[in-house]
């Protein structure tokens, strides 16, 4: 778990984030699906963009997927712009550096 500074909307404290590897029989859609169910339950609230929130879940990557859709994309848009996105995930998934670079 990494304590960053925030992103964007810099009036709000610290953010705790960390990147995990999980196997599943879902879609990206269905699994994105799911991630929103546990946020809402979480009690996120979506108000000001990049703004203080109880719990942020993407999918960052999902298998070899490219996916465009309207509501999902991946490989996540942004998060090569994103150290703290980046430096969990090359601790838990170092060979993805090169996956990543061939799905880009």
């Amino acid at each position: 778990m990494y304590e960053t500074a925030p992103v964007g909307y810099v009036d709000q404290p610290p953010f705790l984030n960390q990147v995990i590897a999980v196997r599943t029989a879902l879609d990206a859609p269905s699994l994105l699906h799911i991630l929103l169910d546990i946020e809402r339950a979480l009690g996120r609230v979506r108000t000001i963009r990049n703004g203080p929130r109880t719990i942020d879940m993407d999918i960052l990557l999902f298998g070899d997927a490219v996916i465009d859709l309207p509501d999902l994309k991946v490989p996540h848009p942004r998060m090569l712009e994103r150290r703290f996105v980046l430096e969990p995930l090359a601790e838990i998934a170092p060979e993805w550096k090169q996956h990543l670079q061939a799905l880009l």
